[in-house]
């Protein structure tokens, strides 16, 4: 039986975590991933041309954007995510990621604890280009710094 990166967030949701000593978990709101590229008309172009010359690239433009625009399987990959995955430029920076000291491109977590850095420019490039490798990635990456996918709203 092959189980999900849905099903694997939803049993580790639910599974205890310990005595009654558990340490609360820091919540996911939304994942940011920032560009290594400008979005300005001028930075757009100068990326696209770079690309295209073998000069200039950036892993998380290949994951989610084609020649174009952006990629259907990777939008099929973030409406599956459990949280927003909002993709931004460099110059686009929210201000809640600011204190991040990473190069880019990265992917960061907000939490309700503040930001984590989950995925470095690295980790980016070991996902060959493929949404589901970053969304198994961020996964782990969850896991790994002991965060927690939200719960189903409770209404």
């Amino acid at each position: 039986m092959t189980v999900s990166a849905t099903e694997r967030r939803e049993l580790r949701r639910l599974a205890p975590t310990g005595g009654p000593a558990r340490r609360r978990l820091s919540t996911l709101i939304r994942l940011v991933g920032v560009y290594d590229a400008d979005g300005t008309w001028r930075g757009e172009l100068t990326y696209f041309v770079g690309a295209r010359l073998g000069r200039a690239h950036c892993p998380l433009c290949a994951i989610t954007h084609g020649p174009v625009r952006e990629r259907a399987d990777w939008q099929a990959c973030r409406a599956g995510l459990p949280v927003p995955f909002d993709t931004v430029h460099r110059d686009e920076l929210p201000s809640s990621l600011v204190d991040i000291d990473a190069a880019y491109p990265y992917v960061a977590a907000e939490t309700d604890d503040g930001p984590v850095l989950l995925l470095d420019s690295k980790a980016l490039e070991a996902c060959g280009g493929d949404p589901e490798a970053l969304v198994a990635a961020v996964d782990a990456a969850v896991t790994e710094h002991g965060l927690a996918w939200p719960g189903p709203a409770s209404g």
